[in-house]
């Protein structure tokens, strides 16, 4: 019934617009009001960001989707992330100014 009324938008009943949502608990809307500032930096920045009815955020990283039950999940997959991405700098950085090169065998006359 919620998803008709989602697709169809307005619903009217007796010349009165209505408006139906799903009954939530106060825990699961607090927690979904508290993922909301995360929730708009990560749509801004196009990670199609989703708060389920569990109030659990899902994101979409490299095509993949992610979902974190509480913010300290989502601090540690960041957190992992930065330091992936710094390794790899790191590593890209050095094949591409040729600073690794493969051991040689060294010849003694």
């Amino acid at each position: 019934m919620l998803r008709a009324a989602r697709e169809k938008g307005r619903v009217t009943h007796k010349g009165k617009s209505t408006r139906l949502t799903g009954d939530l608990s106060a825990e699961t809307l607090q927690a979904r009001r508290d993922w909301g500032p995360i929730f708009h930096i990560l749509k801004e920045n196009n990670f199609q960001p989703r708060i389920s009815n569990t109030a659990k955020l899902s994101i979409i990283n490299e095509g993949e989707i992610k979902s974190f039950t509480d913010k300290q999940m989502l601090r540690d997959f960041v957190t992992i992330m930065l330091a992936l991405k710094e390794l790899l700098k790191e590593g890209l950085n050095m094949e591409r100014n040729n600073w690794y090169q493969p051991l040689q065998n060294h010849v003694t006359m």
